[in-house]
């Protein structure tokens, strides 16, 4: 005995070597210390099962040994537990332990109502003062007592038949069953077996095998006997026989290392001949002992792998007819090791993790045990990552062993590891530390002697959550700067004395964050500071409690779901018990199995019905609840699988088969997956003669996927269709498809011959091949098979029907040179080939003709900066349906014309969304479709408008300044905001003595949008004000300026300090004096009257002279001097007269009672406005004389600039149009310097026009000064003037003949918004609110403002053609909505130029303008001088009595 212990345990040994567990070798490697403590330091102990018990099957009164065998040292103590309760051997006569530990059962109990012995055993092994383990579980099986479920029966078989005699009996009794032949007991051999339920099976009968059969069964005392059965051998039948199966194979799961048997035993005559397939593959049994073919066909498989498992088909043909039948093998693994425990050392407090990886099939569950009690997850010992243990804030008590436990269907297995736990001032050897968590690893630092730190100070829960706290701390009085410690903080549920501990990630830190506390709990905290030599003191113990959650509903108990229907589910639950308040509503989610999008429902009840769900599907199904509060917990998923129904779809791929006269054979592949709407039972075939539709023969098949029909007719054509079944019915049937039986049954014993001719055409990327069949008609051909490749006929194959005679290969390669072959086939093989060469035509690129441009674009504006452009292609059909791959691509830009860079964007579609537009502004679109390598040219353009947006700037160069002779009045000045977004329609002007007032109470002055500046009456002296302005457009106001500073004077004639000062450009000079007068000319109210006079006088005489010299000039007018008058409208309908200057009539003088000034009233017939600004001269030293030639000092402006226009044209221009000089008498000692200026002019009413005179300041224009002789030159101006206009000015040098230089001026109204911002005076004598309107006027040096008379130049004065032309400066203009007026232009040199819009107030109709210009062609007769003249006369009254007053 002693000598088989000792080799027992050799064994042992040696066993625990190979399998790498933890043996007494591996124990002794592992014993010796690691680490510096090494004395200190306790060994594991080997401590593991040699021997487990495994699962037995046992008779009644057998005698039975559970063998169970552990090593320890010292040796274990065994006890053994059934059904987990441990057995009571001492006083147990018929259970005794054997001294290896086994378990013997003597003499097995086992009736119906009393099975003592039957159950689960496991064997406990202890050793005191170390621990405990148990062994995996053992099933014990007795066998039920001997019964026959059915008996054999009396049977025939003919000769070479098989044969099969019943003997069911239960399957714990199958290995105890035989068979006799006439009461001889069988022998088994290669023909004679027995099935796993009893049954026998006899193959390839003789004559010997008749006789008398019983099965027997010993199962312990004597044997028991079944009835008696008679076989009787027939000889063979003289017809054949249909097949049919006597035992088909039926699904079977088995677990790995079994052996899996599937009969399929089968009838008829001739013989039948069986093979197998597996998963619809041929699988080779030759050479494998696993796989046996037995008697009768059966199929066997040994030592089971999990790969075995699929689906398995036996095959049965006899030559005449075929039948199928298939099972499926599941296959099943007990639980097996990926990954055992491990051993672990670790101090008090520490968390650690036992990690435990398995793997079987199904899946296991996986348990663990301490010291042999089952493990208890709690807030200490918890399942992580499903397999592995967590203990967290461990104690003396957790030391032991632990063991995993995993068990599913078929097995169970277990594996253990030794936890030590060693005192804190051991050091933990190195031996694993991947098993200690992230939060312990900083004790594995060896101590060494020396100070320790004292206790933290101050430790306060900073954040207090429902499941963490964060706590802070400060450094020890020991070390006040602590920046080499680390922290150690140590907590624990109040009232429990299990610690846990949580580190600082790193040294110096003093705070940490403890999570997965529970709500609502009091928790004690302490913190130890540690040095290098060790942990110090402890800090004050904290109690700090966790906040409680929000209480949610818990879940919805009884969740039930049911299928309704093939698409409908019904889910039903009840109320949560914990519902925490009201239930507001519940949450279904739903999904397909194996799918993972997750839908949801919101149901008010606790029932609902899913609709539209897929056929004979699984899905699972849960349930959340929802109170106030949200979402609670989530039940369980159930699963339920909608109901079958019939397939929706067709069997695929039916393919016909001729072989012979009278028979055809069918196959087919099953509908697609997913449609088959449950399990397939079978398939339906009908078929019927192609010429008779209405006789329709029909047969029901099994679940093979082929067919032979038989008996039919010879050179008859049928027509075949198949339909799948299911439990529920018949699905869609395939399309007809017909073949022909053959005329006679040809021959199909060798291979076709060669065909008699194959003829080959090559295109450029194909080749027609064309053939006949071979000359020898009495071989069946089954189909042809055509080879071709460059230069060798074997790159590829196409096989085609044998009714078929030609064949195109596409995809060729052009110019290349191929070879192709031609063999006729049958079931026997390939005939012999036929071969062809060709060379494939050369590849010619046509010029791809252009395609039609998309029609019909249209801009659809959908917000500020997006438009939808959709458009038509004539060249798709009318459902406009994109088929191919063409694809259109968008361009788009600014419509502008110096802008040229175009945005593209490609769509497939036929609309395209343009977005990252800029607000309110035109765009232009235009689209190309391009396919392959043809494109359209671009399509007509479409326009479209963005919509405004609010400004997104302020109004920018704000400016404040005082008013001259009103201290307490100021004018603001201001330009709209950059990024306008839109028409401005208002400004408000916010102002305010304190810049850090509420915006609400500052004061607000409302403006108009087509004004820049406004003024501000009433203010206090000296006192500091701060403005703001705002821009507001139609959809809503904009930012706000900054604040601009202005302190109002002290007093009378001071200056406001503390502006930004306006940008006036760089040739202002401040005027030659006066300059604190309103006007700029230092005149009292004495001088003013005198000068007034004077201004009459001389404007009396200069009429009477002007009018004298008209009358001489108008008789000297020849006819031919009469047709070239040049002719300028106006708005108003007045008319002017450019020409010879004889040909002058005097102007109408339009009169500002408000100013006193008398304009003539001009027409402008230049299209292409052109503006000079001249700025007052400072004296007259400034006025220079100048010969037949002027300097210009031209300024240019940033975007209107235009050259020097040719001289020979200027010339001829000038010499073909006379020039009428103007003149206007000075009144002051020196000539004032004439001023054309561009501002805004603040009108009540249209007629009226009020002007303001003072210094021109803008900061974004500048001028162009012009340099002339001491005669200063009159400017008529044009109603037009009075506009939103640029101006053009010519001034024309003087000549010799031509006492006074004149100046000819034919202005038309066309501006920009940026001329609009020209400043406004600041010496304005009134304010107006109407609207502001840019116009150009002659500003005086006086007051009293004077009017231009035309002066009349000496008779025979022509214009000298040599002079040099004028520089001129033009300003292109924006577009608004206008009336178009043809004019006449001085600025062309001759050539036509297209019309330019005109910005004009009361403009007449187009037809009276043309009435106008018509009239302008005309000549002035001597009445209607009289009725000028007369009119003159009027005037002057007027005049007179304006002046009287």
């Amino acid at each position: 005995m002693a000598a088989r212990g000792a080799w027992r345990l050799l064994g042992s040994l040696w066993l625990a070597l190979l399998l790498g567990r933890p043996g007494a070798a591996g124990a002794a490697a592992r014993s010796s210390p690691h680490g510096p403590a090494g004395s200190a330091v306790r060994t594991f102990t080997p401590f593991y099962f040699l021997v487990e018990p495994v699962d037995t099957l046992s008779v009644r009164g057998a005698s039975v040994i559970l063998n169970c065998s552990a090593y320890c040292e010292p040796s274990p103590k065994i006890e053994w537990k059934k059904d987990g309760t441990f057995l009571n051997l001492v006083s147990d006569d018929r259970r005794q332990l054997l001294p290896d530990g086994s378990l013997l059962i003597n003499s097995v109990l086992h009736s119906k109502h009393n099975k003592p012995d039957e159950g689960y055993y496991q064997c406990v092994a202890t050793v005191e003062s170390l621990g405990t383990i148990v062994s995996r579980t053992a099933k014990l099986t007795v066998a039920g007592l001997p019964r026959f479920a059915s008996q054999p029966e009396s049977t025939s078989v003919y000769r070479g038949n098989s044969v099969i005699l019943n003997c069911e009996v239960n399957a714990d009794l199958v290995p105890f069953v035989r068979w006799e032949q006439d009461r001889q007991p069988l022998f088994l051999d290669d023909r004679a077996i027995i099935l796993p339920t009893g049954a026998l099976i006899i193959s390839n009968a003789t004559d010997k095998d008749g006789g008398l059969y019983r099965c027997v069964m010993e199962s312990g005392g004597s044997p028991k006997y079944s009835d008696e059965a008679e076989l009787k051998v027939l000889p063979d039948p003289d017809v054949p026989l249909s097949l049919m199966f006597l035992r088909q194979p039926s699904s079977r799961t088995k677990v790995t290392g079994q052996t899996a048997v599937f009969p399929c035993v089968t009838a008829g005559f001739p013989t039948p001949v069986t093979r197998w397939t597996k998963n619809e593959e041929e699988f080779v049994r030759e050479g494998s002992e696993r796989f046996l073919l037995l008697a009768g066909g059966t199929l066997q498989i040994s030592d089971i792998t999990e790969d075995d498992a699929g689906t398995y088909a036996c095959i049965v043909d006899n030559g005449n007819e075929t039948i199928e039948a298939q099972a499926d093998l599941t296959v099943q693994a007990p639980p097996e090791f990926l990954k055992q425990p491990a051993n672990i050392y670790a101090h008090e407090s520490m968390d650690i993790v036992f990690e435990c990886e398995v793997t079987g099939k199904p899946t296991p569950t996986v348990k663990w045990v301490k010291n042999g009690d089952m493990v208890i997850p709690s807030d200490y010992f918890k399942i992580v990552k499903e397999h592995n243990l967590q203990v967290l804030g461990l104690v003396k008590s957790d030391e032991g062993f632990y063991q995993c436990i995993a068990e599913n269907d078929v097995g169970n297995a277990q594996a253990g590891a030794q936890l030590i736990i060693l005192e804190h001032d051991v050091a933990i050897p190195t031996l694993p530390p991947t098993s200690l968590t992230s939060a312990t690893t900083d004790h594995l630092a060896p101590a060494t002697t020396g100070p320790l730190p004292s206790a933290p100070r101050d430790v306060v829960a900073s954040l207090v959550s429902t499941r963490f706290i964060k706590l802070t701390w400060r450094t020890p009085a020991s070390d006040p700067y602590g920046d080499n410690l680390t922290y150690t903080v140590f907590y624990t549920k109040e009232g429990i004395n299990r610690e846990r501990v949580e580190n600082t990630s790193r040294p110096g830190e003093m705070q940490v964050t403890i999570q997965n506390l529970m709500p609502e709990t009091v928790y004690v905290f302490r913190v130890v500071a540690q040095n290098k030599h060790g942990p110090g003191e402890s800090s004050v113990p904290l109690k700090v409690a966790t906040q409680p959650e929000v209480q949610l509903p818990g879940p919805a108990p009884n969740i039930r779901a049911y299928a309704n229907s093939p698409t409908s589910v019904t889910v039903t639950w009840d109320t949560p018990l914990s519902g925490n308040g009201e239930i507001q509503n519940y949450k279904l989610y739903y999904m397909e199995k194996g799918k993972d999008n997750e839908q949801d429902v919101d149901v008010g009840g606790h029932s609902y019905t899913i609709n539209g769900l897929k056929k004979y599907t699984e899905y699972s199904f849960r349930v959340v609840a929802y109170n106030k509060h949200g979402p609670g917990v989530s039940t369980q998923d159930v699963a339920v699988q909608t109901l079958p129904d019939v397939p929706s779809a067709a069997p695929q791929n039916l393919s016909l088969e001729v072989r012979n006269s009278k028979s055809i054979m069918i196959h087919w592949q099953p509908p697609p997956a997913g449609t088959h709407n449950g399990q397939i039972t079978g398939y339906k075939i009908r078929y019927r003669k192609a010429s008779r539709k209405s006789d329709v023969t029909e047969s029901i098949g099994g679940t093979q996927l082929f067919q032979l029909v038989e008996g039919l007719e010879r050179g008859t054509e049928y027509s075949f269709r198949v339909a799948a079944l299911t439990s529920n019915g018949t699905g869609p049937a395939t399309d007809w498809i017909s073949a022909e039986t053959f005329e006679s049954d040809l021959d199909e014993t060798r291979v076709p011959e060669v065909p008699s001719s194959l003829h080959v055409r090559p295109l450029v990327t194909s080749i027609v091949v064309s053939w006949t069949p071979p000359e020898n008609q009495n071989i069946v051909v089954r189909g042809y098979a055509i080879g071709y490749g460059i230069g060798s006929p074997h790159a590829q194959t196409i096989k085609v029907d044998y009714k078929q005679r030609y064949y195109t290969i596409e995809n060729l390669d052009p110019s290349s040179h191929y070879v192709i072959t031609l063999k006729a086939f049958n079931n026997v093989g390939e005939g012999i080939p036929l071969y062809e060469s060709a060379v494939t035509r050369p590849h010619t690129v046509p010029d791809p003709s252009p395609m039609m441009p998309p029609v019909g674009v249209q801009a659809s504006i959908l917000s500020h900066d997006t438009i939808r452009i959709t458009w038509a292609d004539n060249s798709l059909p009318k459902n406009q349906k994109i088929t191919d791959a063409r694809y259109y691509t968008v361009r788009w830009k600014t419509n502008i014309p110096a802008n040229t860079k175009y945005k593209m964007a490609n769509t497939t579609t036929l609309s395209y969304l343009v977005t990252g537009l800029k607000p309110n502004t035109l765009y232009e679109f235009s689209v190309m479709v391009t396919k392959g390598r043809r494109s359209s040219t671009w399509s007509m353009t479409a326009h479209g408008t963005t919509f405004e947006l609010v400004p997104t700037s302020p109004p920018k160069d704000v400016t404040v300044v005082s008013k001259e002779g009103k201290p307490r009045t100021i004018i603001v000045n201001w330009q709209p905001p950059s990024e306008a977004n839109g028409k401005i329609t208002g400004y408000i002007i916010y102002y305010s003595t304190d810049v850090n007032a509420e915006i609400h109470d500052w004061v607000i002055e409302p403006v108009v949008g087509n004004r820049l500046t406004h003024q501000i009456q009433e203010l206090t002296l000296d006192t500091p004000y701060y403005f703001k302005i705002q821009a507001r457009n139609s959809k809503g106001m904009g930012p706000m300026s900054e604040a601009v500073q202005f302190r109002t004077p002290k007093a009378l004639g001071s200056t406001g300090k503390g502006s930004r000062p306006l940008d006036i450009g760089p040739d202002y000079k401040p005027p030659m004096s006066g300059s604190n007068s309103p006007h700029g000319s230092p005149t009292s109210p004495l001088d003013s009257n005198m000068l007034l006079v004077i201004i009459v006088s001389v404007g009396v005489i200069t009429i009477v002279i002007v009018v004298i010299v008209a009358v001489f000039c108008t008789r000297r007018t020849t006819s031919h001097q009469k047709k070239k008058r040049a002719a300028c409208k106006s708005v108003n309908g007045s008319h002017k007269y450019k020409g010879n200057s004889k040909d002058v009539k005097p102007p109408d003088l339009w009169i500002h009672h408000e100013r006193l000034e008398l304009k003539p009233i001009d027409k402008s017939p230049d299209p292409n406005p052109i503006m000079t600004d001249t700025p007052i001269p400072r004296n007259s030293q400034d006025i220079t004389p100048v010969d037949n030639s002027m300097d210009s000092n031209i300024h240019q402006r940033r975007n209107s600039y235009r050259g020097h226009e040719s001289e020979d044209s200027m010339s001829t221009l000038a010499g073909r149009r006379g020039m009428r000089p103007k003149m206007m008498m000075p009144f002051d000692a020196q000539p004032p310097q004439p001023v054309i200026s561009a501002h805004p002019i603040h009108s009540l009413d249209n007629p009226h026009h009020h002007f303001h005179s003072g210094s021109l300041a803008s900061p974004t224009r500048s001028y162009l000064h012009h340099q002339v002789n001491p005669w200063p030159t009159g400017t008529s101006m044009s109603h037009s003037d009075r506009a939103n206009s640029t101006e053009s000015v010519r001034n024309t040098p003087s000549t010799d003949t031509m006492p006074a230089s004149s100046s000819q001026t034919c202005c038309t109204d066309h501006q920009d918004p940026e001329s609009a911002t020209a400043s406004y005076l600041a010496n304005s004598q009134e304010e107006e609110t109407g609207p502001s309107l840019p116009t150009a006027h002659v500003r005086p040096s006086h007051p009293l403002k004077s009017f231009a008379v035309p002066a009349v130049p000496p008779p025979g004065s022509t214009y000298d053609p040599a002079l040099p032309s004028t520089p001129l400066l033009s300003q292109q203009a924006s577009g608004h909505p206008v009336h178009s007026v043809k004019t006449a232009s001085i600025g062309t040199l001759g050539r036509t130029r297209p019309p330019m819009p005109v910005i004009v107030p009361s403009a007449p109709d187009v037809p009276e303008t043309t009435r106008m210009l018509e009239d302008s062609e005309s000549n002035y007769e001597p009445d209607e001088l009289t009725k000028e003249m007369a009119h003159l006369e009027g005037l002057m009254k007027d005049l007179n009595a304006i002046t009287t007053a």
